[in-house]
């Protein structure tokens, strides 16, 4: 790269963190923009006065060998820590422990608590929603939905789900219509909090029937303070069915479904909350890692481009960051 580019990440979850901070590492100057006004994309906790509810990802896994030498200095700096729940299986309506071994981390103290260490010393634009993309040759121009202009800039990076970038996309008709291909599924996630621990071993389940796909016994987390919380996903088949439910419908059907699988009565929880994610995952995993327009400057990631999972949010954003610099 014969001189520093100014680049535009639009979505600071993890992929669009992960190509900031490759890019910036790099010499170049790189600003964030983010419609939350947090971080973290699916990395997400709810603050309540309870605690801390993750109501995002539950945790994350580690394969890649680039990822688990990153996944150690994390380690080692206290943004992250092992989770060693007592899993179980809920299968054919039978509750039995798993024999899933696999090696399971969460953010500290809280899934957020990562992307917030991991955006130290990068420049964030949060509760800005950038609607389009304009090209003045040679620059970029970011609008948002206040019809402010922000730029110019040398390069941009879209960072969102896909539905989303495929709107942002259009100059680059061909990464348009390959975002548009992917199909995200919908997760209805609830929160609740009981005064009293339920009188459960659970901490932790997989669920293979009926409208839930996972259980969380968020207190169970080192970091978590507060009394007994969970956090339960619905099924993307569940949720795709509810998708236009009101939260109390989603609540007491979650409610329902879990008192079922516990095998036990549940109290009234002294907190409840969902949270409905429309783009949660994506149908099928593809292995394209990131899209690219080199010759518009024009650039995209995120786990859909590899496939649902945190470490693939993190392998995404390097990958552009690598494709954006190796084009020049």
């Amino acid at each position: 790269m014969s001189k520093p580019l100014s680049i535009a990440i639009v979505g600071a979850g993890l992929a669009g963190i992960s190509a900031a901070r490759h890019l910036q590492e790099a010499g170049h100057q790189v600003q964030l923009f983010d419609k939350s006004r947090g971080s973290g994309g699916r990395l997400s906790s709810k603050r309540t006065e309870f605690g801390d509810l993750d109501i995002g990802a539950q945790y994350f896994t580690a394969r890649e060998p680039g990822f688990r030498r990153e996944l150690k200095r994390w380690l080692e700096a206290g943004w992250v820590a092992d989770w060693e729940p007592q899993l179980y299986l809920y299968e054919k309506g039978q509750l039995r422990p798993s024999e899933d071994d696999q090696q399971r981390f969460i953010g500290m103290p809280r899934m957020t608590g990562l992307s917030r260490q991991l955006l130290e010393g990068l420049s964030l634009t949060s509760s800005c929603r950038i609607q389009r993309l304009r090209r003045d040759e040679p620059h970029w121009w970011l609008e948002d939905d206040q019809g402010s202009e922000h730029g110019p800039f040398d390069r941009v990076v879209v960072a969102a789900p896909a539905p989303q970038a495929a709107a942002l996309l259009e100059p680059a008709a061909q990464l348009a219509q390959a975002a548009a291909r992917i199909n995200m599924l919908p997760c209805w996630a609830v929160a609740l909090v009981f005064e009293q621990p339920l009188d459960t071993p659970v901490q932790a389940c997989f669920v293979r029937d009926g409208a839930l796909d996972w259980i969380s016994r968020n207190s169970s987390k080192a970091g978590r303070k507060g009394p007994d919380s969970w956090v339960i996903h619905a099924s993307t088949d569940w949720s795709a069915a509810h998708v236009d439910d009101s939260p109390l419908q989603v609540i007491a059907a979650v409610q329902q479904a879990l008192a079922q699988i516990l095998g036990c009565d549940l109290p009234e929880p002294v907190f409840s909350h969902a949270h409905r994610w429309l783009y949660a995952r994506p149908a099928e995993d593809c292995q394209w890692g990131a899209l690219a327009a080199p010759e518009l400057g024009l650039y995209a990631c995120g786990d859909w481009c590899l496939g649902g999972r945190v470490e693939n949010a993190w392998l995404s954003g390097r990958q552009v960051a690598r494709t954006l610099m190796g084009a020049g």
